[in-house]
């Protein structure tokens, strides 16, 4: 997702669910990965298709909303489920041997979700007094705070130009280090609005973009996704398996696109990007920048 949500955000609501059962389709004994599984929001609804025969595995960077999930995956019919803590790509790492190659479908929501924005140690909310964070895992990594203090005004300017797509990011990236030490988001917010020197489009913060970067660079996120897509991916799915994909800015959009675009590896399935309804839009803030773009593995059957 390109921006926080009010703390006030539903809590829990899956983007684009119904798009979402039609790409990854779930039938009686299929076995799915939900790389992203957060707090189970799609992965309760495809697991109660999978049967007592079905298997649905699912991972997250964040115990939190493991926690969540494994709650809601109890309640949602008799498949069977694993849960890992660990980040999507290193899936094919942890999942048993008997299940490389032979996965039905595979599912990424790379957004996060209104539990991470509304707590405050976690920075994601533009006037956290909290710590200053960002990071998905926080056993892993360093908090964003700590990179700041100890990046270079070059490395800055490149994550807001590469990660954050800024005017004037080595003007900006000057401005904050003249800030640090960043006690909060609230702080990284504010020292960012002071400096910018356009108008933020109505509804949009002056720190949006970079928070976003900020927060790409902390989780490694384009990087990740990346070697899902060209390493993963192809590992775990079955020929045929189906792979569905859902993006929240142009940065990850364009890897999704590009990576798909590999016919030796993919058949692209939708050949533009699937997006929220209007009554979606409206009822879920989330869902207004969610692209899905779906792509079967390609080999022989």
């Amino acid at each position: 997702m390109s921006e926080p949500e009010p703390a006030s955000a539903s809590v829990h609501k899956p983007v684009l669910l119904r798009e979402v059962l039609h790409a990854v389709a779930p039938g009686p004994g299929d076995t799915v990965v939900d790389g992203t599984v957060g707090a189970a929001g799609h992965a309760a609804e495809i697991a109660r298709r999978l049967g007592p025969d079905g298997k649905l595995f699912g991972f997250d960077r964040d115990p939190m909303m493991l926690g969540f999930a494994e709650t809601r995956l109890a309640d949602a019919g008799d498949a069977d489920f694993e849960l890992y803590h660990r980040p999507y790509d290193e899936i094919a790492e942890a999942l048993p041997d008997a299940a490389i190659g032979r996965i039905d479908a595979a599912l990424l929501d790379l957004g996060y979700s209104s539990d991470q924005i509304s707590d405050d140690s976690r920075g994601f909310r533009f006037d956290s007094e909290g710590p200053f964070d960002l990071r998905f895992d926080t056993s892993a990594a360093k908090p964003a705070a700590t990179l700041l203090d100890e990046v270079d005004v070059a490395t800055l300017t490149a994550w807001l130009e590469k990660y954050g797509e800024i005017p004037a990011a080595r003007r900006l990236a000057e401005r904050i280090f003249t800030a640090r030490p960043i006690t909060s988001a609230r702080h990284f917010a504010e020292t960012v609005a002071a400096a910018s020197s356009h108008t933020a489009s109505p509804g949009r913060h002056p720190a949006t973009q970079a928070f976003q970067a900020l927060r790409i660079a902390v989780n490694d996120e384009l990087g990740r996704l990346e070697r899902f897509l060209s390493d993963v991916a192809p590992q775990i799915l079955r020929p045929g398996g189906r792979l569905a994909v859902i993006s929240f800015h142009s940065l990850e959009d364009r890897i999704v696109k590009s990576a798909f675009r590999d016919s030796g590896v993919w058949t692209i399935t939708s050949p533009k990007p699937i997006t929220g309804r209007p009554a979606e839009v409206r009822a879920n803030p989330r869902a207004r920048s969610a692209k899905l773009r779906v792509a079967t593995r390609g080999g022989p059957d």
